[in-house]
């Protein structure tokens, strides 16, 4: 088959797929076309005793070894979302060969800040005790996120206490990643995100660009150039700006093809040829979050 011709395709399968999502659920359709259903190698275990205490592994179906291990949070303004909606970046990382855990966290109005930070860093506790077990190394531990998913990423990487609260440090991340987070969003302007936040007496602690210090584990940020909902300049641009004034090594990337919600989405296959997104979170975690050339 001649160049232009699987170019083509490739445009026309990506226009189908994105006809789909706007024509009916999107994770689903997603899901269904991707590839790698026997990485999943363990669903709905427990990492607490509340029923949204839950999470999904997949691994990768050949590892010489103890493999890098991503925690990856979903996003939904924290008031929706299903960790079996992303099965479509558990697998595409696994099939990169790493070993991933896509946990369920509490939602508003069951919670509202900060207890569902309480959970994501009761999920990663979890899993840097159990996951050799599922042959992943957690001396090689990422967090990872998209929208409020990112938001929760990256509290559990800049703020100590939530991993303090399960006897860990923060310096025991080899590094943190964010797809199109929130972390700088006070006053908030978004009716439905207002009550999550206790909003008019939102707490500035719960905006990640307060702590940003020089311990913070090394950070690659991703963004949409075209982002309606989340103002890639003043939450990737400002944080990444925060994170290099203390020292910390940050890679701040944007993308020009994708929205906020298609930027997760071009990790799935079908939609790869959106952004080179997998790609890029890829090359972050084999240099062990920047740190090999």
């Amino acid at each position: 088959m001649r160049t232009w011709q699987k170019t083509w395709l490739g445009v026309t399968a990506g226009a189908l797929v994105l006809g789909s999502i706007v024509a009916c659920s999107p994770l689903g359709t997603l899901n269904a076309l991707s590839p790698g259903k026997a990485l999943l190698a363990q669903e709905n275990v427990a990492y607490g005793s509340n029923a949204r205490h839950r999470l999904d592994i997949y691994r990768p179906e050949h590892a010489s070894g103890p493999a890098p291990v991503v925690v990856f949070f979903f996003g939904g303004n924290w008031t929706t979302g299903e960790r079996e909606g992303y099965a479509f970046v558990g697998r595409a990382l696994a099939s990169r060969g790493y070993v991933v855990v896509i946990p369920d966290y509490r939602l508003y109005p069951e919670v509202r800040y900060p207890e569902f930070l309480d959970d994501s860093a009761q999920a990663v506790a979890w899993t840097a005790r159990e996951i050799s077990r599922y042959g992943g190394d957690p001396k090689r531990l990422f967090v990872m996120g998209h929208s409020a998913g990112a938001y929760n990423a990256a509290m559990v990487a800049l703020d100590p206490k939530y991993l303090a609260r399960q006897h860990m440090q923060t310096t025991e991340l080899r590094g943190w990643i964010g797809l199109a987070g929130p972390y700088d969003f006070m006053p908030i302007e978004n009716p439905t995100t207002r009550p999550v936040f206790h909003f008019p007496d939102t707490p500035p602690d719960s905006q990640p660009i307060n702590h940003a210090d020089k311990n913070t584990p090394p950070a690659l940020l991703i963004a949409a150039n075209k982002d309606k909902l989340v103002n890639p300049q003043r939450n990737t641009g400002h944080l990444a700006s925060k994170l290099r004034e203390n020292g910390v090594p940050v890679q701040e990337i944007y993308y020009d093809g994708v929205s906020h919600t298609t930027l997760v989405a071009s990790i799935a296959a079908p939609l790869r040829s959106l952004a080179p997104t997998l790609d890029a979170v890829s090359k972050f975690i084999d240099a062990d979050g920047g740190r090999q050339p």
